[in-house]
């Protein structure tokens, strides 16, 4: 017969090896939501082998591509997060684009995902980027986010959302080429769009490798 003390053992292993287990989850769970949107540090951002950067046929076809005269893709860029793959992300710019007044000009911001994210995470997490791009208030984060939620759907592997700039006037967005709608306003553009763009991007890597080949 085991003793007291043995079934005390006993039981606190299991409890260890379930918060173990739900903490294993939570971690890693976590990290691909932190992910959706230009993630943590730990990041690893990498070019893709399979792409170029000229224009085919069939992304020009592209509504969201299309409605910017003349643009040219940036190479893709893969973000992983501890070996999986998140998504693949590029930059659609005109002639003469200048990154470093990119909130001034015409441009579209594609993702092309590789795995499930929620939607709502993804809005989240944007705007916790965004605070590193900028400040705003509180009420600002609330109506962006609610905005972004109500845009953004859950993706899964093959899925795109682009983002358009629009100068002086906000970002509009595209889901697998379907217009889905705009955010009216200036500065949630500048801030969303520097997640990526700006020089205090969580991703330095990702943005070097994306604004290769433009003009500062």
């Amino acid at each position: 017969m085991h003793s007291p003390v043995h079934h005390m053992h006993c039981a606190r292993g299991a409890v260890y090896a379930q918060s173990w287990s739900l903490w294993a989850g939570w971690v890693l769970g976590g990290a691909l939501l932190w992910s959706a949107f230009s993630g943590a540090s730990w990041a690893q951002a990498s070019g893709t082998s399979n792409t170029t950067s000229t224009t085919t046929s069939t992304e020009v076809s592209r509504p969201e591509v299309t409605a910017l005269s003349g643009v040219k893709p940036s190479a893709l860029v893969r973000l992983r997060v501890w070996g999986f793959e998140v998504y693949d992300a590029r930059l659609w710019t005109p002639s003469g684009f200048r990154y470093n007044a990119y909130a001034q000009q015409p441009f579209a911001l594609e993702l092309q995902y590789l795995r499930r994210l929620e939607g709502a995470q993804i809005a989240s997490r944007s705007i916790d980027e965004m605070r590193r791009v900028g400040s705003f208030t509180d009420a600002q984060a609330q109506t962006w986010l609610a905005e972004m939620r109500a845009l953004f759907p859950n993706v899964g592997t093959g899925d795109r959302i682009t983002g358009v700039n629009q100068p002086g006037q906000g970002a509009e967005f595209w889901v697998n080429g379907r217009r889905v709608g705009r955010v009216n306003d200036a500065l949630f553009a500048r801030l969303f769009f520097g997640i990526w763009l700006d020089e205090r991007s969580s991703e330095p890597e990702m943005r070097t490798k994306m604004l290769q080949g433009l003009t500062p």
